[in-house]
């Protein structure tokens, strides 16, 4: 195997564990919602919005295998981070009442399941969209070497 290959290689095992990340994380978002019966508050609805397309975006990128996947997946997974990070904030009650966007419908705060005292929904879209950014910004080094 030649040094090039060696790298497509790695680079596409990279790329098809951020796909697998994305794809665990929507279903699992969706098992949430369609068999627990958890409705979606409106800051979960902007994190689908940016992880749903990503797992088009990665298995399109996968085959067969673009470099340039990166350009289109990267930033919608950082704005997915920074929304999650804003709903954990918001989850945890640092950020004030006042400016939460969750006014109307389901609370941003409800609390629907709590694993040992600290995973909670937001907390697992924070905890994906971190997979899956470290994943493409090591896909990104990986293919540039």
């Amino acid at each position: 195997m030649t040094n090039g290959s060696q790298t497509a290689g790695w680079g596409w095992g990279i790329l098809f564990l951020c796909w697998l990340a994305a794809s665990v994380s929507t279903l699992g978002s969706l098992f949430f919602s369609w068999v627990m019966e958890f409705p979606p508050c409106v800051l979960c609805w902007y994190q689908r919005i940016c992880l749903f397309p990503l797992v088009v975006i990665l298995a399109a990128g996968l085959f067969p295998l673009d470099r340039g996947v990166i350009r289109y997946s990267l930033p919608l997974a950082v704005l997915g981070w920074v929304t999650a990070f804003y709903h954990n904030l918001l989850y945890a009650g640092i950020v004030p009442e006042t400016i939460q966007p969750c006014a109307r419908g389901v609370s941003c705060k409800e609390e629907y399941i709590d694993l040992f005292g600290f995973i909670s929904i937001p907390m697992l879209s924070l905890f994906s969209f971190s997979i899956i950014i470290a994943l493409l910004l090591l896909f990104k080094w990986r293919i540039s070497r």
